[in-house]
């Protein structure tokens, strides 16, 4: 049997972590995903799960910062769901059999890449990538904005500080060097 291991977004053996004065971008590879998606006439059976798993189910442009899951709302009746990779590797199956036939549980952990942006920067840094009010956003808060043409989630953690954003996997070099760029243009100041 062949002895496989995963390898981060941007390739390497381990995830990339670029530190500035201001701010530190991480690439958190540590981080498991399903998407949820109540089915046709279980709407409140698959609620009544989510609020089980998380402790309340996640509004419109709301996550649920619960641990170890966590959760965020992407659209009528469809929600993400995130842990931790080490804890969590097989999370899409671990929710199947919880949701039965409430939801349709899809494995994202390989389609997203995730980003953490910490520092006194964070909120100028976001206002330069995408439209999304950053300054009036609460811990718990997430947003679909688009970030250099590409559709993101970006997720007001509990720092007030810390901002993570969720992109196409398949893109992964352009957000990070959208990233990098932005947190460049402070430097010179």
């Amino acid at each position: 049997m062949h002895n496989l291991s995963p390898t981060p977004a941007l390739g390497g053996t381990s995830p990339r972590v670029d530190q500035f004065d201001h701010v530190t971008i991480s690439e958190n590879d540590n981080l498991a995903l399903a998407s949820i998606a109540a089915r046709k006439g279980r709407e409140q059976a698959c609620q009544k799960q989510l609020k089980t798993l998380l402790g309340a189910v996640p509004a419109p442009g709301k996550a649920q910062l619960h641990d170890p899951e966590a959760g965020f709302w992407m659209g009528p009746e469809q929600w993400m769901i995130g842990a931790p990779l080490d804890s969590h590797e097989l999370l899409a199956e671990q929710l199947q059999t919880q949701f039965g036939d409430t939801a349709s549980v899809t494995e994202q952990t390989g389609a997203w890449v995730c980003f953490d942006v910490i520092g006194p920067a964070m909120p100028d840094i976001c206002e330069r990538l995408c439209a999304v009010p950053i300054r009036q956003m609460v811990a718990g808060d997430a947003q679909r904005t688009v970030i250099h043409q590409m559709g993101c989630f970006v997720i007001r953690r509990q720092d007030a500080e810390h901002l993570r954003i969720l992109g196409p996997r398949s893109s992964a070099q352009s957000l990070h060097h959208a990233l990098i760029t932005t947190a460049q243009s402070f430097q010179a100041f």
